[in-house]
């Protein structure tokens, strides 16, 4: 039911590094609450000694009174948390720090298997317990979403990493159909310390640590934040929030999860 727009990716190294730059996840997805976007204030005068500087602060800035009342975004990814209105970071900024000791990727295999694929994804706080299907990028460069008819599965980006390798993996799903409520309906309930759980077809089990939750516009999606290259492995879980367009039956934001690999078994 919704849209995200998608940029055509720039040939890199790796196929994530491929993907990253034109890449806004897509879905019928939804949410509540719109942001508020500002601009970014200038630093500081340096008082010299001179005294001029009192003078200075005593007649406002053309940049101080065209922000006047403009809301400035965190250089951070917030925590989330209940009660806790969910902001954009600056499109600068980085991912969130991890909530808990790293743990290193699952190393590649060392004989030619078929490619591990994730399988389902548990997540206890919000009573998750999804089938993961695979999805990729239309002719538009728009990532794919699940079927609207299985509303409780989720999509995981097939040329993102699989989650527990290194850099970060890409699962989406919808937040409601036209029949309701679907997987990632309390996705914006999440909050720092919390986990995930990712099963993969090796066998292989991987805990998420979640580090940060923000919503964002999809005019001003953060691109190098959600799909930029890590050295450890990290998942991102996205849906849809914001304001409901009946008309083009989309969302006007999205609800980014950013979670590190905490733990690993198998």
């Amino acid at each position: 039911m919704a849209e995200t727009p998608a940029q055509n990716a720039p040939m890199q190294k790796t196929p994530m590094q491929k993907a990253m730059p034109g890449l806004l996840i897509a879905g019928s997805l939804g949410g509540i609450g719109a942001i508020m976007v500002g601009l970014l204030s200038l630093a500081p005068p340096v008082d010299d000694g001179s005294g001029a500087l009192a003078a200075v602060q005593d007649q406002p800035t053309t940049v101080q009174i065209e922000n006047a009342g403009a809301f400035v975004l965190p250089a951070t990814v917030g925590p989330g948390g209940k009660n806790t209105p969910l902001t954009p970071a600056r499109l600068d900024a980085p991912p969130p720090l991890p909530a808990l000791p790293v743990v290193a990727p699952i190393p590649p295999a060392k004989t030619k298997t078929a490619k591990a694929k994730p399988t389902r994804i548990k997540i206890p706080k919000i009573k998750v317990n999804s089938p993961i299907g695979g999805v990729t990028v239309d002719i538009k460069g728009k990532l794919g979403t699940p079927p609207l008819s299985k509303p409780n599965q989720t999509g995981w980006y097939r040329f993102s990493p699989v989650p527990g390798d290194a850099g970060p993996s890409i699962i989406n799903g919808h937040v409601s159909t036209r029949k309701g409520p679907a997987v990632f309906d309390r996705l914006r309930e999440l909050a720092k310390g919390d986990h995930i759980y990712v099963y993969r077809s090796d066998g292989k089990v991987t805990r998420f640590t979640v580090s940060g939750i923000e919503q964002v516009s999809k005019s001003a999606f953060p691109t190098s934040r959600v799909y930029g290259n890590t050295n450890s492995s990290q998942l991102r879980l996205i849906t849809c929030g914001g304001v409901f367009n009946k008309t083009s039956h989309s969302y006007t934001d999205n609800i980014i999860v950013y979670a590190t690999l905490s733990k690993r078994k198998g």
